[in-house]
């Protein structure tokens, strides 16, 4: 369906504006027969309005929230920012693991409640990710989709998409426990993404739009609750201290193929408090955040910037981290600050221990926009858009300084 220069998608309801590199690709790629144009001078004329009406739906994507769009306009304009490619774990997987034989899925209610039609997308969450609010204040989509998707259109080529699978990290072991993507198959299927993308709009243009996109990469969390802490394997061979170093070295090497890949700006989200997660309260049998596991999650955010910095010195890359840990911390501390009222637990059903398949079918809170976490381990749509917002400041600041 289409209303003037925007386009409803029937599957998910998202609304989308079109760039004039889209009309230029597109128009490419359909070799359109100029035979069968109609070149009246009142078609020129609605064609011009036409065209104006996109140019305005550019340069003023709609948001609304915390997301500054004055920003990421200012960014996607004087930086040619190209799209959004996107790998890591729930935190930003979109619906890949829709695709696999996993149990790690979230395409049922109530997750998605709050998305477009309140329809689940295997987004763990009641609506959106951060990721989504960046694409959207980038006028390139209101959400990103699952490069797995059956639905992916040539639109979803040139503005990105997501490779990330829920429950998968750093560890290659961790994504095989759950029957997830690793950081190597999501790379891999990055390369098939890049011969599609060269189909489109050929190579040399393909490799321009690489090395001007920005990725984002989030993961980490899982390594360690749902590894480590719960599987004998890793901690057998490490030490804590050990682990985190072996994670962080794994990241290394899976920015260094990502350069060799062709991208040039990456964005690495930090992991999260773990300790204020209400799931890992209640495991741990306290009302507030267990200062343990806030302390490695501190210590291993630590070992991950060292990393980065020295890939910013051999690979010569733009790289910007994302203090997920310290915006998480923050709305927990001080939830007037950011409009919320409930840190201590989660949304759905009792919100201490429900998440992922054990959330399905729940009963939820009457407003999720006042909580941080959605269910026992994720946050919500609106905790997402603020991590969103401060994800803009590490593009402006250190990304494209």
């Amino acid at each position: 369906m289409k209303y003037g220069n925007r386009r409803v998608l029937d599957d998910n309801n998202i609304h989308e504006s079109f760039s004039i590199r889209d009309i230029f690709f597109l128009s490419k790629l359909s070799k359109l027969d100029s035979s069968k144009m109609v070149t009246t001078i009142s078609t020129k004329a609605v064609i011009l309005v036409q065209v104006w009406a996109l140019v305005l739906a550019v340069l003023m994507p709609l948001l609304s929230g915390a997301v500054d769009t004055h920003q990421v306009k200012q960014l996607a304009a004087k930086f040619n920012v190209t799209c959004i490619l996107v790998f890591g774990d729930s935190s930003v997987d979109p619906g890949n693991n829709n695709y696999l034989a996993t149990p790690m899925k979230g395409n049922f209610l109530p997750y998605g409640k709050d998305f477009f039609r309140g329809r689940p997308t295997g987004r763990f969450s009641n609506g959106r990710l951060a990721t989504d609010f960046i694409a959207e204040g980038l006028g390139y989509t209101k959400a990103i989709r699952p490069f797995l998707s059956k639905r992916l259109r040539p639109l979803d080529i040139l503005h990105g998409v997501s490779f990330a699978s829920a429950a998968s990290g750093y560890d290659e072991l961790t994504a095989n426990l759950s029957n997830v993507l690793p950081v190597s198959k999501q790379l891999e299927y990055f390369r098939h993404y890049k011969i599609r993308l060269s189909q489109l709009v050929g190579a040399r243009e393909a490799e321009n739009n690489i090395k001007n996109a920005v990725a984002v990469m989030s993961m980490g969390t899982n390594d360690f609750l749902q590894n480590y802490y719960l599987e004998p394997v890793r901690p057998k061979q490490y030490t804590l201290e050990e682990y985190q170093n072996y994670l962080a070295s794994c990241m290394s090497e899976d920015v260094k193929t990502m350069h060799r890949l062709g991208i040039t700006r990456l964005v690495v989200v930090g992991v999260p408090p773990l300790g204020c997660m209400p799931l890992v309260k209640t495991l741990m049998d306290q009302e507030t955040c267990v200062e343990k596991y806030n302390n490695f999650s501190s210590s291993f955010n630590s070992k991950v910037k060292v990393k980065l910095a020295d890939s910013r010195t051999t690979l010569g890359m733009k790289i910007g981290f994302v203090d997920a840990y310290g915006i998480i911390q923050d709305a927990v501390n001080n939830p007037k600050k950011y409009g919320l009222t409930e840190t201590s637990k989660g949304c759905c059903g009792t919100g201490t221990v429900e998440y992922g398949d054990t959330c399905k079918g729940m009963s939820t809170c009457a407003d999720a926009s006042k909580y941080v976490f959605w269910d026992a381990v994720h946050p919500t749509e609106k905790m997402y858009e603020i991590i969103a917002d401060q994800a803009i400041d590490s593009l402006r600041e250190q990304l494209m300084g």
